[in-house]
């Protein structure tokens, strides 16, 4: 199952595995959920193959079957996962890294979205009945004048027919600019990306996996069933870590008393002042 996998952190493919996550986030406390331990849909990167005979009626089989799945193809698997088992969410938060029009026509069907874009030449989305770029998009519409954070705000369509909102957003750093979408039209842009900006939790549980729980340094193994329950042991600690850290820095945790709390120090209005 050990592949070459490319790491975009050095620039370059290592043998290893890449790691899918899915989790759930409320701008507090972040949960992991759900993960898939991916090797490489393209037989040609792979350096091995299973071996190790495994029951086709078992989880270590449907385990190595979503392994060489391409990763787009997996995303909605999972949310599937998640939803059967209970977990509600209000939105599905993505990178740009998966910001393809199909894929988001696809998740869309079970909850709205709200994604980071990038400029790809051979995107396009239909606006005032013609089509452009993310780039050609931006290049034609009023920007709002001064420092406005946010630039500009369209409702586009894509080619699968998915109605969608694009907010320009200021880069804070360089002078560029970021776009989100999401397929929810009818949100504030202000709101769009006060919600999105909680996509942020995932890359603090990657940070804290592996400088502190110690993801891939516990242990080596060189079975794919021993990796499995490695990373898994590996997130419900941090599930512990994230359930322990809301009861005792989240004041909402203390319920009635906590709201009680919030009446008796609410600013006065300009009128009682």
């Amino acid at each position: 199952m050990l592949a070459w996998v490319f790491d975009h952190t050095v620039g370059k493919s290592l043998r290893g595995f890449s790691l899918l996550t899915l989790g759930w986030s409320d701008g507090f406390s972040f949960l992991p959920l759900d993960f898939v331990l991916g090797s490489s849909a393209n037989r040609k990167s792979r350096i091995h193959e299973a071996e190790k005979p495994i029951d086709k009626r078992t989880c270590g089989h449907r385990r190595r079957l979503e392994a060489v799945c391409k990763t787009t193809e997996l995303l909605e698997t999972m949310i599937k996962r998640v939803l059967a088992a209970g977990i509600d969410a209000d939105y599905i938060l993505m990178d740009s890294w998966f910001s393809f029009p199909a894929i988001i026509a696809t998740l869309s069907r079970h909850c709205p979205v709200i994604c980071m874009l990038k400029n790809m030449p051979r995107v396009f989305y239909r606006y005032e009945g013609r089509w452009y770029t993310l780039g050609g998009l931006y290049a034609l519409v009023k920007k709002r004048p001064g420092r406005a954070r946010i630039l500009a705000a369209v409702n586009v369509e894509t080619k699968q027919g998915q109605q969608a909102r694009i907010v320009f957003v200021r880069h804070r750093h360089k002078r560029d600019w970021l776009a989100v979408l999401s397929t929810k039209v009818d949100l504030p842009d202000e709101e769009i990306i006060r919600i999105y900006g909680k996509r942020w939790d995932i890359e603090v549980c990657f940070k804290m996996l592996k400088q502190h729980l110690q993801l891939e340094k516990e242990t080596q193994l060189r079975d794919y069933d021993g990796l499995i329950g490695h990373v898994t042991v590996v997130m419900i600690r941090y599930i512990f870590l994230s359930f322990r850290q809301r009861l005792h820095t989240d004041h909402r945790t203390a319920g009635s008393l906590f709201h009680a709390c919030c009446e008796e120090v609410k600013d006065l209005t300009l009128l009682e002042a």
